[in-house]
């Protein structure tokens, strides 16, 4: 019998070493980067902390894939802004998961 599972691990997303510095150049780039910049430099630096407190690299490929996201769905976000569509008609998801009890 082996002592070797029998499936495989899943490994979460791992960025090449420039993802940061990358992803920072991008966000300093855009006409958001008054905002996105301090605001990704803060989760940035929780991550970090996060990561040497436990030992976990989860938080820092986390935040990446967030703000990756985020960057990569603002043209699509701007698009629908200056279609002028209505958007009042949302409604919280919190609301929605009420409504169904």
């Amino acid at each position: 019998m082996s002592a070797q599972p029998d499936h495989a691990t899943v490994l979460p997303y791992a960025p090449a070493p420039g993802a940061p510095a990358e992803l920072l150049d991008q966000l300093r780039d855009d006409r958001r980067a008054p905002q996105w910049v301090p605001a990704f430099e803060r989760e940035w630096t929780a991550a970090l902390e996060e990561s040497r407190r436990t030992f976990s690299l989860a938080a820092l490929y986390e935040t990446l894939q967030v703000w990756q996201a985020r960057l990569a769905s603002a043209p699509a976000v701007d698009a629908f802004v200056a279609s002028g569509h209505d958007d009042g008609a949302f409604v919280e998801a919190a609301e929605l998961r009420s409504r169904r009890r």
